[in-house]
């Protein structure tokens, strides 16, 4: 795992195939990086489906409503919703649609972000100024590259869960096992010669 810097400010996706550590750019971004960590930390992402999965393009998650795969499941219906909270405005910046970058999925209109982001499989410098990147993959993009693919797709991968990594706690270190002490060993009783 890549060294995390800023723990506020990183989540962790549990991919089927391991963890996708996401560095979030607050100082770029801060409404879409705050909008990310509440539904969090309030597990709306957990068991949310990859819905739009296109190899060499990017994956799409993050349907908040419909994309629960444990919660009365519709993949037609995936894709197609949000959160409860209201839209964000577009924080377009000059930061480039770069391979693992996260870009916040819209509708046409530019200030219509909620809940649904994308992570580029590839330089998508088209997507430039007109979709907010707020976050880039800093460890576990092989596992990104592993998603299953598709429109929606056949069988869809999921997030099995998403956290900040602020609020996860350090194993608490065990303490070392003790070895038993040795009892001393049974003294056998003396064989006496028969005279």
């Amino acid at each position: 795992m890549a060294k995390i810097n800023d723990p506020e400010n990183t989540v962790i996706i549990e991919l089927k195939d391991g963890s996708v550590t996401i560095e979030l750019l607050a100082d770029i971004a801060p409404q879409h990086v705050a909008r990310m960590k509440e539904l969090a930390r309030s597990g709306q992402y957990d068991n949310v489906a990859f819905h739009r999965v296109i190899p060499g393009f990017m994956a799409q998650t993050g349907d908040v409503q419909h994309g629960d795969m444990e919660d009365g499941f519709d993949l037609r219906m995936a894709g197609t919703g949000s959160s409860s909270l209201p839209n964000l405005p577009a924080e377009f910046s000059k930061l480039p649609h770069d391979r693992g970058t996260i870009g916040a999925a819209r509708s046409q209109n530019p200030d219509s972000a909620n809940s649904q982001f994308f992570i580029n499989f590839n330089e998508n410098h088209f997507l430039n100024g007109q979709y907010t990147v707020y976050g880039r993959v800093i460890s576990g993009m092989e596992h990104v590259d592993a998603i299953a693919s598709g429109e929606p797709p056949t069988a869809p991968d999921r997030m099995i869960s998403v956290t900040v990594a602020a609020d996860h706690k350090p194993a608490a270190k065990k303490p070392a096992k003790k070895k038993p002490a040795k009892k001393p060993a049974a003294k056998k009783p003396a064989i006496k010669k028969k005279k």
